[in-house]
């Protein structure tokens, strides 16, 4: 990075949450917000944008720590990736978010990225997305003026566009943990196994009844989460509906299409065509409702 584009930037590395929302409110949005820099240093090391003045979380006690709690897990948002793989309470309550974290970039970028930089830098094809809708997490805002707690589900309003307002930073993730016996699935399509970036993306979490008499099972309830599937990480509300209360084994393939059809705003680019992703997301569905099938 040349000298001429950091000449005219501040860096500002605060070590208490109140000193960091005091910054963020008085530079009025003209300060980025950074903790893993594993997507804006990229950028910007590419000469693509000027280095802007930037407001460095890392130091924060307050966005560093994961709270377990009975019913949730909750997780600071300048947390890495490679912390919450590693963490005996989600590899064991909520596996999903522990295999998402894994797949997340290198190791290199699993040790820099944070969960809350996953969300804000609000990519379509961001790994821990999906998982986080699927789950029904939900996320914690301050400001100067307070804080806020939103349903994840709403929070992406458009292509890079979120609901935090400018003064606001991201503090917080709970991810409430499934009912027990739900079946999780997490399946990430990609052009290489690792380190790629993903043609389509799928968490699932379904949840069935007890077998009947004939050894079937209905769905209970079904979430899901996509990622390169839209503008923005996206749930499938028609699916869900589609599946609930259906028995397991009467579910086809062309249920699931026609649900998908109405969820889904796939894009030809670069990485993949629309027609590819929509075919791959009903092969996914149907693979986590095979594995949701198989459990005892």
């Amino acid at each position: 990075m040349n000298s001429a584009a950091t000449a005219a930037s501040e860096w500002y590395r605060p070590t208490s949450l109140a000193d960091a929302l005091a910054i963020r409110a008085s530079a009025r949005g003209a300060v980025v917000a950074i903790a893993g820099c594993t997507d804006l240093m990229v950028g910007w090391n590419a000469g693509s944008r000027r280095l802007p003045s930037v407001l460095d979380l890392s130091a924060l006690p307050e966005l560093g720590a994961i709270e377990v709690g009975p019913d949730a897990v909750t997780i600071g948002a300048a947390v890495c990736c490679a912390r919450i793989a590693a963490h005996p309470a989600i590899a064991g309550r909520l596996p999903m978010l522990a295999s998402s974290a894994r797949q997340t970039g290198s190791i290199a970028i699993q040790n820099r990225a944070t969960l809350g930089g996953n969300i804000m830098n609000a990519s379509p094809a961001a790994d821990n997305p999906p998982v986080l809708l699927a789950f029904g997490a939900r996320v914690t805002l301050a400001s100067v003026r307070g804080s806020r707690t939103l349903d994840y589900a709403a929070f992406h309003t458009g292509y890079k566009r979120t609901l935090a307002e400018p003064d606001e930073l991201l503090v917080s993730v709970t991810v409430p943990y499934p009912a027990p016996g739900a079946s999780s699935h997490y399946r990430k399509v990609g052009t290489r196994r690792a380190q790629a970036i993903s043609k389509v993306a799928l968490a699932a979490l379904i949840e069935t009844t007890d077998r009947a008499e004939d050894g079937t099972r209905r769905v209970r309830d079904a979430r899901f989460g996509f990622a390169s599937a839209g503008p923005v990480p996206l749930t499938a509300p028609s699916l869900s509906a589609a599946l609930r209360d259906s028995p397991l084994p009467a579910i086809d393939r062309l249920l699931v299409e026609r649900a998908l059809a109405s969820d889904l705003s796939p894009i030809d680019d670069i990485r993949s065509t629309a027609a590819y992703r929509r075919q791959v997301a009903v092969n996914l569905v149907m693979a986590a409702l095979a594995e949701a099938s198989q459990v005892p």
